[in-house]
């Protein structure tokens, strides 16, 4: 049977995978007894953008731990006997599933042993022991999560302690469906779709059973990482496999095997399932913010990323993303706001070959680029005939496109260097010997429209740039460090003397900066 890239063969469920299933709805509905002595259920929001159809949001980032991961934790911990909970459990966790057992640990009077790769961030960790307290004992090993639970396993045999498996576990499965359970009981429904994030799989598995008992006629579509898809690799296999490489951006669905049991209802629940790019994640997260002022954590955002890379289909449709968490490290923002306008295909970063002359840049921008908004330069000066800046532009898709088309048919020769590792690590190339008496300032100006244009109008005929470096970070004004070069020490004087004149801010680095730039 021939069956189309990325979607489970369609066949009759076995006898074995119909009694799974049956033992998951069974496991959810007494979940339903138990998972919310530690809190409320989240709320199901209408995302209101410009998108077709009408979108929904299930706020799981609203959780008691920020993540849908204490449902599964909990419901399985809250079935130990006495004697369990007495010797205590351990658990492997990259982070949420961590949070979850902590939490649960601290309810039901139990300890914890939680092995975390060294690699965790350290917001999660310290989540983790605040949570927990003295319920919780952490513990650092390996640099992935494969290896500390491995560590984990082992210890548990060791000791005869419970191992709480953050997915493939029929009991942990059961408290992440309930989940599914409070979409039904919102009343918005029935959903024509639901996109749903695949890590391990349980979660996806147990909403998916939940809903199409409730809504038959559901499309569940299951949502991975290009560098995670860990259950598409199993249904190509047709068995579980380890992949060789698991990108770890997305790092609450980075997962490197899809479970004995997840896989099996995977196979039968999901109608489709699609990749995902950590660029259109950004996008998607960017998304949650200008419209719901939520930040959510990679992974969390990746149902929503799926959506929007199948928005074309829903018109008139009903759709469901799951918001499945919001534990993320500060300092992944500033690579998630450079990457969303890439993701939702608004940003390109174009290469130009021009002469290396003044003026030659402000002719780019008036020529090719005029109306277009600029929201980066890398540029440094490597020949004394010819200069490839590198340009970053964000505009609309067509917009996009548009501009494409003209410079197709223009005489200029240029290139699309987005995805280029040098562009993305924003690596300027230069070659300070070719830099004559260079004269170099921090510049702020106004972040608007045609502002560097107009600085450039300025300074023309007065200097040759040899450097120009400037990113957008979404303030009032914008800065660039902006390096010139002059035909005799005098030239570069009297510019030093015209630069207030100019009436923008500015100010020269200092020597050392200087010396380590020449």
């Amino acid at each position: 049977m021939k069956t189309a890239p990325g979607r489970p063969p369609k066949k009759r469920a076995s006898s074995d995978t119909a009694d799974l299933r049956n033992t998951l709805f069974h496991e959810i509905l007494q979940a339903r007894k138990r998972v919310y002595a530690v809190g409320p259920p989240t709320p199901l929001e209408k995302l209101e953008t410009a998108l077709p159809g009408r979108i929904y949001l299930k706020r799981e980032d609203l959780s008691p731990i920020h993540a849908y991961k204490w449902r599964g934790a909990f419901n399985r911990m809250s079935v130990l006997t006495g004697a369990q909970r007495k010797r205590g459990v351990v658990a492997a966790s990259a982070g949420n599933h961590a949070q979850g057992v902590a939490i649960a640990a601290r309810r039901l009077g139990t300890v914890a042993q939680i092995f975390m790769p060294r690699s965790t961030p350290e917001m999660k960790r310290r989540a983790v022991a605040r949570i927990g307290g003295d319920s919780v004992e952490v513990v650092l090993t390996g640099d992935t999560y494969d290896v500390a639970s491995r560590e984990a396993l082992k210890t548990a045999r060791s000791d005869k302690k419970c191992f709480i498996h953050p997915y493939d576990d029929l009991v942990t499965m059961g408290g992440q469906g309930t989940l599914g359970d409070e979409i039904v009981m919102s009343g918005q429904g029935p959903f024509d779709t639901v996109y749903l994030q695949i890590g391990g799989g349980g979660m996806a598995a147990a909403v998916a059973c939940w809903l199409k008992a409730y809504y038959p006629g559901i499309r569940v579509v299951g949502v991975e990482g290009v560098d995670q898809a860990s259950m598409a690799a199993a249904f190509r296999a047709g068995k579980p496999v380890a992949l060789d490489y698991v990108d770890v951006f997305c790092d609450g669905t980075a997962v490197s095997k899809a479970g004995k049991y997840t896989y099996p209802l995977c196979r039968e629940l999901l109608d489709e399932l699609i990749t995902v790019t950590n660029d259109e994640v950004c996008a998607a997260i960017q998304l949650l913010w200008e419209s719901r002022r939520c930040i959510p954590e990679p992974s969390g955002a990746m149902g929503l990323a799926g959506l929007l890379k199948q928005k074309n289909r829903l018109a008139g449709k009903r759709a469901l993303a799951v918001v499945c968490g919001a534990n993320m490290d500060f300092g992944q923002l500033a690579w998630i706001a450079r990457h969303a306008g890439i993701g939702a295909s608004r940003r390109r970063y174009l290469r130009f070959r021009i002469d290396e002359r003044s003026g030659s840049l402000l002719e780019l921008l008036e020529k090719q680029l005029e109306g277009y908004n600029i929201v980066e330069f890398q540029y440094g000066k490597t020949d004394e005939t010819v200069a490839w800046p590198v340009i970053g532009i964000e505009a609309g898709p067509r917009d996009l496109d548009r501009l494409h088309r003209r410079l197709q048919q223009s005489a200029l020769s240029w290139e699309d260097v987005t995805q280029q590792e040098d562009v993305d690590y924003r690596i300027i190339h230069y070659r300070s010997r070719l830099f004559h008496h260079p004269l170099f300032i921090n510049l702020e100006f106004p972040e608007r429209a045609g502002a560097l244009h107009d600085f450039l109008v300025r300074i023309r005929g007065r200097a040759n740039i040899c450097y120009l470096n400037y990113s957008y970070t979404g303030e009032r004004v914008g800065r660039a460090l902006v390096g010139f070069e002059f035909e005799t020490p005098a030239g570069r004087d009297r510019f030093r003397r015209r630069l207030p004149s100019i009436g923008l801010s500015f100010h020269e680095i200092t020597p050392d900066a200087m010396e380590r730039i020449l």
